[in-house]
Formats: structure tokens, sequence, C-alpha cells
């Protein structure tokens, strides 16, 4: 028996890989794909949308007229959708993967509360490689702790919003963890001007954005004569969307709660 899952933001990049990678996964099927209002996709064949024919899923304007118990969505959209899209979920039941990021404090925190409420999955960044490299981070900051400076390159194409990364956020907050530092209080997140020289428990990320770069991290730990770098890149969306199908999943029979990448995977 597969999987019903439902696609929120149909017509993106992500979304169209997402509904590609469905259409060729034996274990799952497309209930249902899902836009925003007015959106030029809204009534599009969705396997037509994502370029493998026609499959007879319409793209609609609601994900809780699509919803039920047995599905689980993929969001990939905005911050203000997804929590919609969540709050839905919970009332109905129903789980949830989601891969959004740019989510503010308040928003973060009401995304918390409800998730378990329903089988729910939030990720900032859902490649298989990219949830490794965060316990390879954590694992390296436990071991170097003193001596060694961690900062963390970003690069992302020109069209992201947001900065830096959800994923470079992570991973500041893995080198925090394995390190015992306060990734709130250490993280300094762009230099410029006359800044002085950088402190012990500086946590850096920088951030570049250019191109058609799908995403670029490396996390360097410098220390004194030598340097250790560990580095992902995301060669394309499918690796993202892969992770978020395996989610969608992993989700099916799971009870309510929130879970990480790293609770899919095993990690």
């Amino acid at each position: 028996m597969t999987v019903p899952l439902i696609v929120c933001g149909a017509a993106g990049r992500m979304g169209r890989a997402l509904i590609r990678l469905i259409h060729e996964d034996p274990n799952a099927h497309l209930h249902a794909a899902v836009e925003s209002r007015g959106n030029s996709a809204i009534g599009d064949d969705a396997g037509v949308l994502a370029g493998v024919g026609a499959i007879g899923v319409a793209v609609g304007e609601s994900y809780a007229a699509v919803a039920t118990p047995a599905t689980v969505a993929l969001d990939f959209t905005t911050p203000e959708a997804s929590l919609a899209h969540l709050r839905a979920a919970a009332e109905i039941g129903a789980g949830i993967a989601i891969g959004t990021t740019g989510f503010d404090s308040a928003q973060r925190a009401e995304l918390e509360r409800l998730a378990g409420e329903t089988r729910t999955v939030i990720s900032s960044n859902m490649s298989i490689g990219v949830n490794v490299l965060l316990k390879l981070v954590r694992d390296a900051a436990a071991a170097l702790r003193e001596g060694f400076d961690p900062e963390i390159v970003e690069m992302h194409h020109r069209n992201k919003v947001d900065a830096p990364s959800g994923t470079a956020l992570s991973l500041g907050r893995a080198v925090a963890d394995g390190m015992r530092r306060d990734f709130e209080h250490d993280a300094v997140l762009s230099r410029a001007g006359m800044v002085g020289a950088r402190t012990d428990r500086e946590i850096g990320i920088m951030t570049l954005r250019g191109g058609d770069v799908v995403g670029d991290h490396t996390v360097l730990f410098a220390g004194s004569g030598e340097r250790l770098e560990l580095t992902h890149r995301a060669q394309s969306r499918d690796c993202l969307a892969r992770g978020a199908v395996r989610a969608g999943l992993w989700l099916a029979d799971r009870k309510p709660g929130l879970y990480g990448m790293a609770d899919v995977l095993g990690l």
C-alpha cells in the first residue's frame, strides 16, 4: 500500500522535483498538489507541470480541503503558508514535513508548539548528506573544542531571500552544541569595518549569493598550523526532494510528535 503524499508549493522548483520523485517512487503516490490562491498553475495537471506527463491530479489552492489523517504533506512554501498548513494538519491529524526556512522567532515558537499535536518533521535542510554533515560537525566540534576557530561559509542562488541560510544556522548550532557554547550569544553573522581581533568564542557565519547555486556549505575549524574543512555541495534540488520524500514515507506510521531528519535517518 502506497503512502498518499501532498505537495505544497507544487509550482515551485522544489515542488516540481517532489512531484517527479513521488511519481517515480513505488512506495508513494501523489494524493494532491497545492499552490497559493491565484497562482497561474491552479487547475493544471501536476504531472504535466513536473514534466512527467498527465497523472490526473490537478493543482488546487487549499491544503485543508485535500488533507486527511492518512496523508503526509511535503511543504516548501513560505513561513506564513507553512504555519497555516501546520495548523490545518494539527486539526485534521495529518502528517506534515516542513522544509521552509526564514521563520522569525514568533513563528518558530508557534511552529514548535503546534508540531507536537500531529506527526511533524521540521528541517532547514532535508538533504541526507547535509544531515550527516550536521552530525560530523557536532562530533568534530566536540573533539576539537579549544584552539580551533569555527567559521561557516554558505552560498546560494541570487534569488534566495533569507540570509544566512537555515542550513548555515543549523550548522552553527551544531558547532555550539559540540563546543558547549551559546549560539545565540556567540554567533557573528557579518563583519565590516574595524571589528577588532576575532574572539575565542565566535562562531562566524558568512553569506554569499549569486548565479544559480543550489546550495554550498562549508564548516571550517581553523587551528594553529592546520585547518579542518567539512563541505557539502548540492548539485541539484533532487537531494533535498529525495530526503523530503523519505521523511514523508517515514512519517506515515509515526506517533504525533516533533521530529527532525536525524530521527528519519536514525543518526
